[in-house]
């Protein structure tokens, strides 16, 4: 699968010029402040390759997120399947990061709803998964947007996370067609 479109945005799949924005998005504090730590820009390139290999082996990923009327680079949103042992795996879920300059004009909700549209009508899902820790409000946000649905009590403690570290428990947001 090559890319999606919306109104305002093209998820398509990687290129080289994408590496630098992306990993200075990957730097920044505030992008990266539900995440354990800031990548480094090999460690972003090293994303980079994993995502191209979900996409070359899998048929799906996190696309790219390009606005189309400057083509800028925002960051990414997609589908990739859940890579930890959890009460509610094996599962695929939709995931997005958005530089900090990119946040708050709805597009973490235009290309989340693209990529939920392509998970059940092309690769036939019977179900998606969202999950972020419980301190990060904005990214629920999003998952309540595109009509997901939240019970307390699929809530987990993420199992890559440190115990005892604030951003370990997790909510967790499903979707059916």
């Amino acid at each position: 699968m090559g890319e999606l479109r919306t109104e305002r945005l093209l998820l398509r799949r990687w290129r080289d010029d994408d590496r630098a924005p992306f990993a200075a998005m990957n730097a920044d504090p505030r992008v990266m402040e539900h995440f354990p730590a800031a990548l480094s820009a090999a460690e972003s390139d090293a994303l980079v390759e994993r995502i191209e290999r979900s996409f070359d082996e899998r048929g799906y990923g996190l696309w790219a997120l390009e606005r189309i009327d400057d083509g800028a680079f925002l960051g990414f949103t997609g589908l990739l399947d859940v890579g930890f042992e959890a009460p509610f795996t094996p599962a695929l879920e939709v995931g997005w990061r958005l530089a900090a300059g990119a946040w708050g004009r709805g597009y973490a909700t235009e290309a989340g709803r693209a990529s939920l549209a392509h998970a059940f009508a092309v690769i036939g899902a019977a179900e998606v998964v969202s999950f972020t820790a419980v301190v990060n409000v904005r990214s629920q946000r999003v998952m309540q947007r595109l009509g997901m649905t939240h019970d307390p009590a699929d809530d987990f403690e993420h199992p890559l996370v440190a115990a005892g570290d604030r951003l370990r428990p997790h909510v967790l947001y499903r979707a059916r067609p």
